[in-house]
């Protein structure tokens, strides 16, 4: 039996009414250091950046260690607190629940306190069977449980909901419909759980404030910072090689040198006792 959601946990910044819990998503210790330092109380990881480092396919289940690797690096980073980790754990990395639960225990075992488990549009009720297992065996681990319906599917409603059904009855914490943006389905959907709702932004559909006030108690940023950094990146190489100088926001070397784990830990130590 796992204690009640108070707004200091992981659970409990799914629970305030009109202030869903904006989770940005890091890939590396300078940029979790970095999302921490402007106050975010928890952040996610991506698995498409996790993939992209190591040369692997996303959502294939070919990143198992290198997911085990990177929690163990960004909870040391983001230490005991304020801030909190939740990982993308693709879908278990395995089709078996018991071998899922087992990388589930070395994710809360290593600093994660949520995880996000997706079913990839496989059978409801061997993904239901993940988060059973994985509730039985971390109790204390957020499980949103996330449906491709929309990412990947065809957006059935149906299917969507017989899925969120399925996986709230499994007791999953939360539930992610990515790829949902029409306001009035997403309300529908709010309408229709007892658990939060977790949506991923998309820079075309409703704002931050737009999705509270339809319920929304959970707005993940997913791939997008990654996916924005990179195209920084290379808009700033393509801009040199042309003689321009590159636009956009260049941290300065020594900002970047102050994200060391040393500067975090000074840091965290000032604002506990400031």
């Amino acid at each position: 039996m796992t204690a009640e959601p108070t707004l200091t946990t992981f659970a409990g910044l799914h629970h305030r009414p009109g202030a869903p819990l904006l989770l940005p998503n890091a890939w590396d210790h300078a940029s979790a250091a970095a999302l921490a330092a402007r106050g975010f109380p928890a952040i996610g990881t991506t698995s498409l950046a996790v993939a992209a480092a190591a040369g692997l396919p996303d959502g294939a289940g070919a990143t198992r260690e290198q997911t085990l690797e990177q929690t163990l690096e960004l909870a040391l980073t983001l230490g005991s607190g304020p801030w909190l980790l939740s990982v993308d754990a693709e879908d278990g990395f395995s089709p078996d629940p018991g071998e899922v639960a087992a990388t589930a225990r070395e994710l809360w075992a290593v600093g994660a306190a949520g995880a996000n488990l997706e079913d990839g549009l496989g059978p409801i009720g061997r993904h239901a069977a993940k988060i059973a297992a994985v509730k039985a065996a971390v109790p204390g681990l957020f499980v949103n449980a996330r449906t491709d319906t929309y990412w990947s599917g065809d957006g059935d409603e149906r299917d969507t909901l017989r899925r969120l059904d399925a996986y709230q009855q499994a007791g999953a914490d939360g539930v992610f419909v990515p790829g949902v943006t029409d306001p009035e389905r997403i309300a529908a959907l709010v309408r229709h759980l007892d658990v939060p709702l977790n949506i991923l932004y998309s820079p075309a559909g409703p704002t931050v404030a737009q999705l509270a006030d339809l319920g929304v108690r959970r707005i993940s940023l997913g791939s997008l910072l990654y996916r924005r950094a990179l195209g920084a990146a290379l808009d700033a190489a393509a801009d040199i090689a042309a003689g321009r100088a590159p636009g956009g926001t260049t941290p300065a070397y020594s900002d970047v040198r102050a994200l060391e784990r040393s500067s975090v830990s000074v840091s965290r130590s000032a604002n506990a006792t400031g």
